[in-house]
């Protein structure tokens, strides 16, 4: 991988691979094919927002760039929404649904962090930023 901030997909991609090929013996349940669709689709889109949002990506909210392309062009937080999903999908596939009590908690915690990072934004691009808002989910 060429970019430095791309290397933050490694662990995850490695994570998904390494449970899946733990269980490729144990029983294909129905609910672990749900939970592995819910992963991989997770995954996949988690990963294009990862590349999609480029350098702009931080830990902490910063404005570098208002990236609006991509799944950005349609929803303001794809990164915390497929993540949600592929979270959630684990534990589907785990069978290990009590962890939705956990995944509920986590929430308010991503709700918190979006909206914290819009009004980062929305002080670095102002009517830019609440043009793109009106156009866009969460």
């Amino acid at each position: 991988m060429k970019d430095r901030h791309l290397w933050i997909l490694v662990p995850p991609i490695c994570g998904v691979a390494a449970l899946f090929i733990y269980f490729w013996n144990e029983p294909w349940t129905r609910m672990r094919w749900v939970g592995a669709g819910m992963i991989v689709f997770g995954l996949v889109f988690w990963t294009v927002a990862h590349v999609q949002l480029g350098t702009s990506f931080s830990a902490s909210a910063q404005a570098r760039h208002l990236v609006t392309h991509g799944l950005y062009s349609r929803i303001r937080n794809p990164i915390y929404v497929f993540g949600a999903i592929g979270i959630a999908g684990v534990f589907v596939f785990l069978h290990l649904l009590v962890l939705f009590m956990v995944f509920l908690a986590l929430i308010p915690m991503q709700i918190f962090r979006a909206k914290n990072e819009a009004r980062v934004l929305e002080a670095a691009f102002g009517d830019e930023y609440r043009e793109y808002r009106k156009g866009t989910w969460f």
